[in-house]
């Protein structure tokens, strides 16, 4: 995937003009739908109260802001099936979970109570998707436009690379399907792995 990208053609975005783009064309994803491919094991949220409660070694309470969120996610995903597409995401998975990926799972969960379609994937399984390296974060709306989204070296989001070339977007939409196909159902995944955990550790979060 990285060879496909690095060759095709693009426009790169700061983070207010990604975040602008991002959502303009969120809403108009279509029948082929929205599909995420995480690869990345930490990311920060800043600004995100949940997250802000992990960081802070505040387990329970980051557990109950996310509790919270229940009737937020009713709502948006409700908006989603009115919108007629649907929310596709492939999580890769290093073990032992990194404290972040541990926190993250529990919003996933609740996300997939609602009404995405989130597939776990060890990375042992990307059966030689990573020879050229870690694959990239990217999100694909529909069939026109699809994202390279860019984090800093410490995890905050700055930004997207943007592509509308439509073989490209069908190819990485297909690759990401796949991904998605070969993946365990989070629910699964959730319950024999992540439930039973302990609360991370604060000093290897972030």
């Amino acid at each position: 995937m990285r060879s496909l990208l690095a060759e095709a053609p693009c426009e790169r975005l700061d983070l207010d003009a990604y975040l602008e783009d991002f959502d303009r064309h969120f809403w108009n994803s279509g029948a082929t739908g929205f599909w995420k491919l995480e690869r990345r094991q930490t990311f920060r949220e800043a600004g995100v109260d949940s997250w802000e409660a992990f960081q802070r070694g505040e387990w329970q309470e980051a557990l109950s802001l996310i509790a919270d969120q229940e009737s937020h996610f009713e709502r948006y995903f409700e908006r989603i099936t009115q919108s007629g597409f649907a929310l596709h995401r492939v999580r890769v998975i290093e073990e032992p979970l990194t404290p972040y990926l541990q926190w993250e799972l529990h919003l996933l969960r609740l996300k997939e109570k609602h009404g995405e379609r989130t597939r776990v994937l060890p990375k042992e399984n990307l059966q030689g998707g990573e020879d050229e390296g870690l694959l990239p974060e990217v999100v694909v709306l529909g069939k026109l436009v699809m994202y390279e989204v860019i984090y800093d070296d410490d995890g905050n989001l700055s930004g997207g690379i943007k592509f509308t070339d439509a073989n490209v977007i069908s190819k990485c939409r297909e690759f990401i399907q796949g991904l998605h196909v070969a993946g365990e159902q989070l629910r699964s995944f959730f319950g024999r792995r992540v439930a039973p955990l302990p609360p991370p550790a604060v000093n290897s979060a972030g």
